[in-house]
């Protein structure tokens, strides 16, 4: 899976409150306060600063693990603020506007783009290049936070979509439950598998529906993985009508039509998509990497499979930045700096069950005592996170083309993907 820096291109997606933010921000301007980056020492300032911080309440764990241990060993201390997710963008709008953004912030990696693009973090390339182990970090992220020769970001948690599977469940299915499925076809054989069971309360897998961002972080890795592209380079054409992703999709289709999904899948809106599987009712399923810790029996976990074999992922998760706004840029690179270590992404990440953000520490002390986090942290390297102006209204928006595309062509009679690809373009090029 190839990975570009990306040039002037920004992608807004996740919510509707996206567009609130990007007319909030006209004429907005950074503070005068700040450090240049190239006078910042590689190492940052510790000096006992009080430094601010905010991220969304879906990372709040792994966000409290970090700040702590940050607090610990240091001078510097970080006053961390979790935001709910709903009002997260509000809020960073409301605060850019004003001038009042922390010193650091972390921001869905999908809207990474478009705030740099919008002036809200400050350029830290120059302190990025310094770091030894620069070309380690992951590489999904770090194109999602470089325009032109600037650097905005660094990884804060990643989240990657795995395939995921009930160990118990697939055995009594009859298949060895250490392997992971190998295609498209080698899933939805297992699936059936679990179904036909007959247990009570037992589907074969389970997807959202109705759920656009659940079904993209779940199926544009089968077709990267497959060797196809979902998105042009520039982010303006729409390429989900290929072989691949027909076969995905009639896939599904088969799975939807014989009943193997989880009750409420088709109109599944992302609130619950993964409950049942967590609840142990589901034999395998696409699932987000970071939920691994909360499961209670024994799962197996891979990268999602393409259509003839191969593996990726869907690089999601947090990144997090310097803000405009910040005087302590010093102090906030310490912390940044910090973060990448190996200290913090082996002793603190890696400890809590976590996902590293650097390639040579994915088979760490940890990690190895456990071959499914050794196997998330080796997929994060062979994903991808898309890039396109607007992809909140085309992906991610309720009633999207994309939402449109896959409910015709999974729930209904098909015959429209080349009108429903093309509604799709339509709104990219905008």
């Amino acid at each position: 899976m190839k990975t570009i820096r990306r040039s002037a291109v920004a992608r807004a997606a996740g919510f509707a409150a996206a567009g609130l933010l990007a007319a909030s921000l006209a004429g907005c301007a950074g503070s005068g306060g700040q450090t240049a980056a190239a006078e910042i020492p590689a190492e940052g300032v510790d000096d006992g600063s009080t430094l601010t911080l905010w991220t969304r309440a879906p990372i709040e764990a792994q966000a409290k693990l970090l700040v702590e241990a940050y607090n610990d060993s240091h001078e510097n201390q970080v006053e961390l603020t979790v935001v709910p997710n709903d009002d997260y963008v509000a809020k960073v709008g409301a605060a850019a506007g004003s001038g009042g953004l922390p010193d650091l912030f972390a921001a869905d990696v999908v809207y990474v783009p478009n705030w740099a693009e919008q002036g809200l973090f400050q350029d830290i390339a120059p302190l990025v290049d310094q770091l030894d182990y620069a070309d380690e970090i992951n590489p999904g992220h770090m194109s999602a936070s470089t325009i032109d020769d600037a650097e905005y970001s660094l990884p804060f948690v990643l989240d990657l979509s795995v395939m995921m599977w009930n160990k118990d469940l697939v055995e009594q299915a009859g298949f060895d439950p250490e392997k992971a499925p190998e295609s498209i076809a080698e899933f939805a054989e297992i699936a059936r598998g679990v179904d036909e069971l007959g247990l009570d309360g037992v589907s074969g897998t389970a997807t959202g529906l109705n759920c656009g961002g659940c079904l993209l972080f779940t199926w544009f890795p089968s077709i990267w993985a497959s060797g196809e592209e979902v998105l042009s380079e520039d982010g303006t054409e729409a390429m989900l009508d290929g072989d691949a992703a027909q076969e995905i999709y009639a896939t599904w289709k088969g799975l939807a039509d014989d009943g193997v999904l989880a009750p409420g899948s088709e109109d599944e809106t992302g609130a619950t998509w993964v409950a049942g599987f967590q609840e142990g009712k589901v034999g395998i399923m696409p699932y987000p990497a970071t939920l691994l810790p909360s499961l209670s029996f024994d799962a197996g976990v891979a990268g999602l499979p393409g259509v003839d074999g191969g593996a990726s992922t869907f690089v999601g998760g947090d990144s997090i930045g310097i803000s405009k706004d910040s005087d302590l840029s010093g102090q906030a690179w310490n912390f940044l700096s910090w973060m990448m270590s190996e200290e913090a992404q082996v002793d603190v990440l890696a400890q809590g069950g976590n996902a590293v953000s650097r390639g040579d520490l994915a088979d760490n002390e940890y990690a190895s005592a456990d071959p499914r986090l050794v196997a998330i942290n080796e997929v994060a390297a062979q994903g991808d996170t898309p890039v396109a102006t607007h992809f909140q209204e085309a992906f991610n928006a309720a009633g999207s083309p994309w939402l449109t595309l896959v409910r015709n062509e999974v729930l209904g009679d098909g015959g429209t993907l080349e009108e429903d690809n093309a509604a799709l373009t339509e709104i990219l090029s905008q």
